[in-house]
């Protein structure tokens, strides 16, 4: 499983990559892959209109918020 964090790396795109990363270590996950994509261009091309955002194996479940762990972990469930 793939999930991508799409934004410029500001303060609320690193929380969303920390909560990410820490939905994926309580669920006991072990093959999903977190990246951050910081290119402006492809997140346009992605469809992305406002950062942070996060996809899950390819589906935009949010932008323009921070989504809580507990919110993410029921995307990967």
């Amino acid at each position: 499983m793939k999930i991508e964090v799409l934004g410029s790396g500001c303060p609320a795109c690193q929380k969303l990559e920390q909560n990410a990363k820490k939905a994926v270590e309580e669920l006991g996950l072990k093959n999903v892959k977190v990246e951050h994509v910081y290119d402006v261009n492809e997140m346009m091309e992605r469809g992305i209109t406002f950062s942070p955002a996060i996809m899950v194996e390819g589906e935009i479940k949010a932008e323009g918020r921070i989504p809580s762990v507990e919110e993410i972990k029921k995307w990967l469930k």
